[in-house]
């Protein structure tokens, strides 16, 4: 299996990509359709970077802003133009991050809710 991330845009005019076919490693199972990338499956370059630092830091701010060394006003607005940037959301992502940060959600569902999944539906 490859540990490259997928390619975003077209290398030739810089186009969106469209996933045609997925396939399981293990038996060869082939689903083929035309679907969008996730909104966080298009990150690249420092937004991609900033989305990984609010992971690892499980949602808190102030230890993003300790590892990037900016204030957090400006972690909190840098995520606030992330997340409006990927769209799609039926809450806004600082409700999210504040409902995540006074414990009202877990990781699990914070990260749902940003990639615009709903957790209803799971449970």
């Amino acid at each position: 299996m490859c540990n490259n991330p997928t390619p975003t845009g077209c290398p030739s005019c810089g186009e969106g990509l469209l996933v045609i076919r997925l396939e399981c490693p293990k038996c060869g199972t082939q689903v083929a359709g035309r679907y969008k990338l996730c909104p966080v499956c298009t990150l690249t370059g420092e937004s991609r970077v900033l989305f990984d630092l609010f992971l690892e830091a499980r949602g808190n701010l102030k230890a993003v802003q300790r590892k990037l060394g900016v204030s957090y006003p400006t972690v909190r607005a840098r995520i606030d133009d992330l997340f409006r940037g990927m769209g799609g959301f039926g809450k806004h992502p600082l409700e999210i991050l504040d409902d995540l940060h006074h414990g009202e959600i877990s990781v699990g569902e914070a990260v749902d809710l940003l990639r615009g999944c709903s957790t209803e539906e799971e449970g």
